[in-house]
């Protein structure tokens, strides 16, 4: 028989909102609706599509986005965990302060080198900022990404940069044609890797879950998870077998998990630096749950045996769990 529950589960049909894509936020309410009475795909897109939420008094809110604009001042945002939270609706995955470290890849790396763990060297080019000699103390080659946003967006061949002449070429291609922050860091020449991270369901233990990520070649012969490699899952998903390197991985993932103040679940992102040392890229704390497609999946697979509804199922029985302590 199936559990009373009434859990929603919420995205946005904004772009640029929803952490979870329709195809993700579908493939959950169809397993969850195996397992629970009354499961429905929720729409927010505005501070009264929460208000509606809230009112509906769910068991349960599963959480595929972050925040909506606040209608009074639009530079500020409304955090939906945290206006659940208020209301005692409990919901999957991490608290808005984790949220918007995750969302500000500044703020995040900022916090790593607060807490000793090691990530690229950076700096921040703001939207309208002419580059002059930002990054002076940063020493080639560089990469550059959108500060914000995931999914591989803004990265392409042209992301990694060994001289000035390709920096300001990437810089106005970012400024011109996405109109975003720019973030430059120090780009990390090793292998990169993915670790799904969730906690168990019985204990405050948490298990990290690493696999190895491998883009194909672009034309410069740097393999990068750009938007394009991602949106076709070209790249190769490999378990982690050296049980010195997945140890290691999984130590660094879940020290940087912990400064992020995260909790339930979340992907870490990792590359190695030249000498082989793990160094933070940045969190995804709503993961794609895609089946067959998301690292998150895919990590938790290979690593653990554990199919897609299962997954599903731990991450929704964590957050329920917690609300009936």
């Amino acid at each position: 028989m199936k559990i009373s529950k009434h859990i929603e589960v919420v995205r946005s049909t904004i772009a640029g909102l929803s952490s979870m894509n329709i195809q993700s936020a579908t493939a959950i309410v169809e397993s969850l609706s195996e397992r629970y009475t009354d499961v429905a795909l929720t729409m927010v897109d505005t501070a009264q599509d929460i208000q509606d939420l809230i009112k509906r008094n769910p068991d349960l809110v599963f959480l595929g986005m972050m925040f909506v604009p606040d209608p009074d001042d639009a530079s500020k945002k409304i955090w939906i965990s945290e206006r659940l939270e208020a209301a005692s609706i409990p919901h999957t995955g991490s608290t808005q302060k984790s949220h918007r470290l995750e969302l500000n890849k500044d703020l995040a790396k900022q916090q790593m080198l607060d807490n000793n763990i090691a990530t690229a060297p950076f700096s921040i080019l703001y939207r309208g900022q002419e580059y002059t000699n930002q990054v002076d103390e940063l020493e080639f080659p560089l990469f550059l990404k959108p500060l914000r946003g995931g999914g591989g967006q803004g990265v392409d061949q042209y992301s990694v940069v060994r001289t000035i002449h390709q920096l300001r070429d990437k810089i106005l291609s970012l400024h011109g044609k996405n109109e975003v922050d720019i973030m430059i860091e120090h780009y990390l020449e090793g292998r990169e890797f993915s670790v799904a991270i969730i906690k168990e369901q019985d204990s405050d233990e948490l298990i990290a879950m690493p696999l190895e990520l491998i883009a194909p070649e672009d034309v410069n012969g740097e393999r990068m998870l750009s938007s394009n490699v991602k949106s076709l899952n070209q790249e190769s998903a490999i378990a982690v077998i050296n049980p010195l390197e997945k140890a290691a991985l999984s130590a660094f993932a879940l020290s940087v998990f912990r400064a992020l103040g995260a909790r339930d679940y979340g992907r870490i992102d990792i590359r190695l630096n030249a000498a082989g040392e793990p160094h933070f890229l940045e969190a995804n704390l709503i993961p794609s749950l895609i089946e067959g497609y998301g690292s998150f999946p895919k990590a938790y697979l290979l690593n653990e045996g554990i199919e897609y509804d299962e997954m599903i199922g731990n991450i929704t029985s964590l957050a329920l769990n917690r609300a009936a302590v």
